[in-house]
Parts: C-alpha cells; structure tokens; sequence
C-alpha cells in the first residue's frame, strides 16, 4: 500500500466533511422512523474506500468514530470500543464490497458498497453496544431495523451519486468501470 499525495488529500477533504457532519445538523437527514432521522455521517468512509481504498476507508472511518466519542450524549458512545472501533471498518468492507462486484457494473459496486458500509456500521456499533451491555439484544434488532435500513437506501443513492459523479469527472481511470451505453 502506497500513500499517495491524492489519496492524502482525499483523506483530508472527506475527512473535513466527516467532521462536518458530525458538528452539524447536516449529518442527519429526516426520515420517517422513531427517531425521525438517518445518519449520513458514515458516506464520507464509504466514499473514501471506494474512490481511494480499504486504507483511506479506514482513516475516515477513524475520524468518524473520533468525532462519535467526542461529541457523545449517551453512555454507549463514550466507550471508545463501541464509538470508535466499529467505525473503522465501515469504508474497508465498502470497498470489498465495491471491488468484488465493480466489473459487473460500476452502478453494482457503488450500490453494495453503499449497502455494505452502512450495514457495516450499524451492526457493528449496535451488536458492540449489546456485547457491552449498553442495550439488550431485542432493541438493537429493533433499532437496526428502523434506522439501518432507511439509512442504507439514502446511502446507497448517496453513494451511487456521488461514486458515479467524481469517477465520471475523473475519466474512468480503471478501464473496468466503463459501461455499454
């Protein structure tokens, strides 16, 4: 694995988003689920592994995870082990998700890692907290279910979206990723 000055500076550049979304209200979009939000916070590492690598996935899910612990409200987030770990994983298992379907189709790839990502976060995050106690199993079921779903449909759109949108403007660079029109 070589770090590249581009992928530095694509860390960098979702890295300041990721921390964005955290700070802000933008990082929650309103859907229609007990809570009466989605997180979009966990698209900046699932981008950054699919434009970048499980490498630059890792480094925003570690600056998403950071900014979890240190913005906490509630006493499962102030465990490092539950705020910080999960997170690191979420743009490692987008990518491996992205890579092993990209030369089906680029439009595949951007979708299961969008899938995968999120599903990465939210059964990690959740099955951590019941693991240490902070919720019992039929909540964390019942929470992954209301929110882990509708927040992989808006990551999934997200994430094809975007993907799709800077691979275009970037000209396609792997020769795999150029579709039949």
């Amino acid at each position: 694995m070589r770090l590249t000055t581009r992928k530095i500076v694509i860390s960098g550049i979702l890295g300041a988003i990721a921390i964005l979304l955290g700070v802000t209200p933008l990082g929650l979009i309103a859907v229609p689920t007990p809570l009466g939000h989605a997180t979009i916070m966990h698209i900046p590492a699932i981008l950054g592994g699919v434009l970048e690598g499980p490498f630059v996935g890792l480094l925003i899910g570690l600056i998403f995870g950071l900014i979890s612990f240190l913005r906490a409200t509630i006493p499962m987030f102030f465990d490092p082990l539950v705020a910080i770990v999960p997170r690191l994983f979420i743009g490692v298992t987008a990518y491996l998700a992205y890579a092993a379907t990209r030369r089906i189709s680029p439009f595949l790839g951007y979708a299961m890692a969008g899938i995968v990502g999120t599903a990465t976060n939210t059964i990690l995050v959740l099955g951590s907290a019941v693991v240490f106690k902070y919720l019992e199993p039929n909540l964390a079921i019942g929470l992954g279910l209301a929110h882990g779903i509708p927040e992989m449909i808006v990551a999934t759109v997200l994430v094809i979206l975007l993907a799709g949108g800077i691979k275009r403007i970037r000209g396609f660079e792997d020769p795999s990723e150029i579709t039949r029109r």
